[in-house]
């Protein structure tokens, strides 16, 4: 009798084991992946780089919240985005604020020093931007000794400095190129082809010079030492594109698939 007992003890211990471990899509994924919060992919972004994330009546969108969304859809978790200021926004990730950065940060090998990237989820040029009526800067060579905007630990605040010693900080992209308009402002905004032509489209008497500087690989990050849910974000980022919903999104937001670049000739930003 004793022996029943204690095998009868043993089965309920183990029953008790296997309940606390979860069916796989919920408790234990989320110990898997780390996540901040249970059951939600908890991503930030600055929320001040339109058309890509923004606040809009109270709520954050955009390219990137919907790619997000998208991707948590995937995982079978609750997209739950959040703003930080970019220039801390890897802090934030390392301290463990949030899940990922979702917010388009291009792939460096400085950064990658800091946090694990997935492969690029779109490609964007880094392009010198003027005001419309502005004939004396042709080319980067002419913006020695002129003031160039950019937003604080961007990709572009290095590039600025090579070219001019003078260089006034943002925090978003479009306040800079909105200064552009403004006389003696700015001379000169370095920022994304993309967010330009959008600035444009908005009615911004801005103009590019030449074309992009370079070609940057705008990626999610997360926690170096989190591969597990890197990978399977990568594996529900693939799954987008190949059902097509990342060409939905992003037809939606710019008209063109961001994906359908040549980069056979192209400098890769790293």
């Amino acid at each position: 009798m004793r022996k029943w007992k204690t095998l009868l003890f043993l089965l309920m211990a183990a029953m008790l084991v296997l309940a606390a471990c979860g069916d796989g899509n919920g408790e234990a994924s989320d110990n898997e992946y780390g996540l901040v919060k249970k059951g939600k992919l908890t991503y930030a972004a600055s929320g001040l780089y339109k058309p890509f994330n923004f606040e809009e009546n109270g709520e954050l969108t955009g390219f990137d919240m919907e790619i997000g969304a998208a991707i948590a859809e995937k995982m079978d978790l609750e997209p739950n985005p959040v703003t930080n200021p970019f220039e801390t926004i890897l802090q934030g990730l390392v301290a463990n604020k949030y899940d990922a950065i979702i917010g388009s940060m291009a792939y460096t090998k400085k950064r990658a020093e800091q946090a694990a990237f997935t492969d690029p989820y779109y490609y964007s040029g880094g392009m010198i931007w003027i005001a419309k009526d502005n004939d004396d800067i042709k080319s980067p060579e002419d913006l020695k000794g002129k003031k160039i905007g950019v937003v604080s630990q961007s990709t572009y605040e290095e590039p600025a400095k090579t070219l001019s010693d003078d260089i006034q900080y943002y925090a978003s992209d479009v306040v800079a190129l909105q200064d552009l308009t403004i006389e003696n402002r700015l001379d000169a905004v370095i920022t994304a082809d993309i967010v330009g032509f959008e600035a444009i489209d908005n009615g911004f008497a801005i103009k590019e010079v030449g074309n992009p500087l370079w070609v940057e690989q705008p990626s999610i990050a997360v926690k170096k030492d989190n591969e597990k849910l890197r990978d399977a974000i990568n594996d529900a980022l693939q799954e987008i594109i190949d059902d097509g919903t990342y060409d939905e999104i992003s037809q939606k937001w710019f008209g063109r698939n961001l994906l359908d670049i040549n980069l056979e000739d192209a400098e890769l930003l790293e």
